[in-house]
């Protein structure tokens, strides 16, 4: 009955974990969620009261479907000024999360056959957008190593003339690894004078550690700008997760245009309020807001990371950037799986196996929650390794 393109497509372990976390604290079991991908702080107080102003103006019509103006202008004065982008308003489309605007990218750029690259760990969307479109996903497995980046003989390596489009993300989830300029430029070299797109997440860009530095892939060299899609929003910058707000910007005009007219069969614009509010999320106004939730993830992360380390048999790398650690179980038990039900099970400590992001013998634990919530799961976790 139903059809063979929704047959292939799995369900988000991310979003099932997280929902099977919430049903059972809700009946009443003492459980302790590090599984969502959400900021635990509110939304800032200016992008609240732009909505309220939006609302109370009558602005609750249909809109553009790629966005109004003056959003998609601050879209393309936030990247000019932030990641020496420039891109025009006409080169950007807003849609309901990064990931519609990923998806939108895959529909209208995916053949049956084609390529795509995508390093693991990855974030748990990527292959499936990629099989729901026909594609191929080709799976490059990085490691503690590299710091769970590609190298440039991986990307080499990968490349066929099937190839269509790389995935990169950086800051990573769920890794929090972040491409240095030097790293990105080195792959960028392996591309040239081929026609591989490049897709680059860059969700968590305004969440970056000590003094690591981000840099947006398209503004590596003409050459990669030309050929990247830079993908963004501010879900995890502005915690505004449930407003569904992404974009995605490209200067290839044939892209925007097909990707404005499917847009324009499914969802059409996004929420209109939505698009008034994020306004003062892009144009500097919160920017105070942000730096606060960035020092406070990064006390979190040093606790989380000393902690976590000193469990015998377990092992972190300590990231760079966005708010998830990719924690090493292997010594204890090899299968992702098993260890995160029975944790959850004997615990009550919620983790997002390694397996959903393509990489066994990991457990993703999120920190964004507050301190003492983290102190107390992982004294669990502890208690749970001695036993296990």
């Amino acid at each position: 009955m139903l059809s063979r393109r929704i047959q292939t497509l799995s369900e988000s372990l991310t979003i099932a974990i997280t929902s099977l976390a919430r049903d059972l604290k809700a009946s009443g079991k003492d459980v302790l969620s590090f599984s969502a991908g959400e900021p635990d702080f509110d939304t800032p107080k200016a992008i609240k009261e732009a909505a309220i102003k939006a609302l109370n103006d009558g602005f609750t019509k249909y809109t553009a479907v790629e966005g109004i103006p003056e959003l998609r202008e601050a879209i393309a004065d936030k990247l000019q000024r932030d990641n020496n982008l420039s891109y025009d308003p006409a080169d950007i489309i807003v849609s309901n999360g990064a990931k519609q605007s990923l998806f939108n990218l895959t529909q209208v750029l995916i053949d049956e056959g084609d390529e795509v690259i995508i390093p693991s760990p990855y974030w748990v969307t990527y292959p499936e957008l990629v099989k729901y479109a026909g594609g191929k996903p080709v799976i490059v497995e990085t490691d503690e190593s590299s710091g769970f980046k590609i190298t440039p003989q991986q990307l080499q390596n990968a490349i066929s003339p099937k190839t269509k489009m790389l995935i990169l993300t950086t800051p990573s989830n769920p890794t929090g690894a972040v491409y240095t300029k030097e790293e990105l430029d080195a792959l960028a070299k392996v591309l040239e004078g081929t026609k591989i797109f490049v897709a680059s997440d860059e969700m968590y860009e305004k969440l970056v550690y000590a003094d690591v530095v981000f840099t947006s892939a398209a503004s590596i060299s003409e050459d990669m700008f030309d050929r990247t899609i830079t993908i963004n929003g501010l879900s995890k910058s502005a915690a505004m997760t449930g407003w569904r707000f992404g974009y995605l910007a490209t200067p290839n005009k044939d892209l925007i245009k097909a990707m404005k007219k499917l847009q324009s069969q499914s969802t059409s614009n996004i929420n209109s309020i939505t698009q008034k509010a994020a306004i003062p999320g892009l144009d500097g106004t919160i920017e105070e807001d942000i730096e606060m939730m960035r020092k406070e993830f990064e006390k979190r992360r040093d606790k989380a990371v000393a902690m976590l380390n000193a469990i015998d048999g377990i092992s972190v790398l300590a990231p760079d950037g966005a708010f998830y650690l990719f924690v090493n179980h292997s010594q204890v038990e090899k299968d992702s799986m098993t260890f995160a039900k029975k944790l959850l099970e004997q615990k009550g400590v919620a983790v997002v196996p390694g397996i959903g992001f393509g990489s066994e013998g990991y457990f993703r634990f999120s920190f964004a929650t507050d301190m003492a919530t983290i102190e107390e799961g992982i004294h669990r976790i502890a208690e749970f390794v001695q036993s296990y």
